[in-house]
């Protein structure tokens, strides 16, 4: 696809995505609010974005405010939406849940609404990603010139839909995302990033290619059968674990936008219970027992790449 097409199309998603939230919004409105709770969490200032986070402060919104909460956070997606000093490089999030009270019709007409939001942002991402072939860094300088000022990952983020559950209750999760890649596909990601010839602050053009060069080298020198792992620390991150009675289950979510629970009085569905996000405090945080794994040796720092192979 030439590259003409491909804006049109990442346009063409945006607006109809802008234009389906914005319908949700009118959806959401009129019907009867049950219950509602979210938790705002501390704006990050820029040039924190890297900061090491061992306590977060939660302020708790409650009812129709926090439903209004909610529903502009669902349509928060540009930099201009925060305020000046406050980072565009980490999405604003707003953890929490707004449970309404819906028949049939409506019922049906929120899940296709959000279905249809869902799908328009993975295809966002999909355009973005993968079919525009740029590098990561390459993508923030594509975005802004088309659409500019958006916050990718608030485009991305998808809304969860509950349906008759009895319980949400809030806490926080720390992990890393692992994932095993092959050396083959380092390598052709890392001499991407070296053909597109471009400089990628805080280096220099000459400076980043001497480093993805140096890279290349350390990488094309492991065992084709070498185990390569990309271990990357995700920041603490509010979930929602939702338990269903009838069932017996716990289903749990990652949390950065308010979940949506529609309640059918007609199928039996009470108002759920809803617990409350504490503050977070590192020193606070109990692990559970896991057994040692391999030791790894980092390769690529700033891939967060890691091999078994000993230096």
């Amino acid at each position: 696809m030439d590259k003409y097409s491909l804006i049109g199309r990442m346009n063409a998603r945006f607006s109809e995505l802008e234009q389906a939230l914005a319908q949700l919004h009118q959806q959401i409105q009129p019907l009867r609010l049950l219950a509602a709770r979210v938790f705002s969490l501390p704006e990050i200032e820029k040039g924190k974005e890297h900061s090491a986070i061992e306590q977060i402060s939660v302020q708790q919104h409650v009812g129709q405010a926090a439903r209004d909460l909610a529903l502009e956070h669902y349509q928060r997606l540009f930099i201009h939406h925060n305020r000046q000093h406050i980072s565009s490089k980490a999405a604003v999030r707003l953890p929490g849940v707004i449970c309404l009270e819906t028949e049939r019709a409506e019922y049906l007409a929120l899940q296709q609404q959000i279905a249809l939001i869902n799908r328009l942002k993975a295809e966002l991402e999909q355009i973005i990603t993968v079919e525009s072939g740029l590098a990561p860094e390459q993508r923030f300088e594509f975005v802004h010139t088309h659409l500019h000022g958006l916050i990718t990952l608030s485009a991305y983020r998808s809304i969860t839909l509950l349906t008759n559950p009895d319980s949400v209750r809030f806490g926080w999760a720390n992990k890393h995302v692992i994932k095993k890649v092959k050396r083959d596909d380092i390598l052709m990601q890392l001499e991407k990033s070296l053909k597109a010839g471009r400089a990628v602050p805080p280096f220099n053009r000459e400076q980043w290619a001497e480093l993805v060069s140096r890279e290349i080298d350390d990488v094309s020198r492991l065992p084709q059968n070498a185990t390569l792992k990309i271990k990357r620390p995700v920041k603490v991150q509010p979930i929602a674990r939702v338990w269903y009675q009838p069932q017996q289950k716990q289903v749990q979510h990652p949390c950065p936008l308010p979940l949506i629970a529609l309640c059918q009085p007609e199928m039996g569905a009470q108002v759920p219970k809803i617990g409350e996000l504490l503050n977070y405090d590192v020193a606070a945080v109990k692990h559970k027992y896991k057994p040692e794994a391999k030791p790894l040796r980092l390769l690529v720092k700033r891939l967060h790449l890691y091999t078994d192979i000993e230096g």
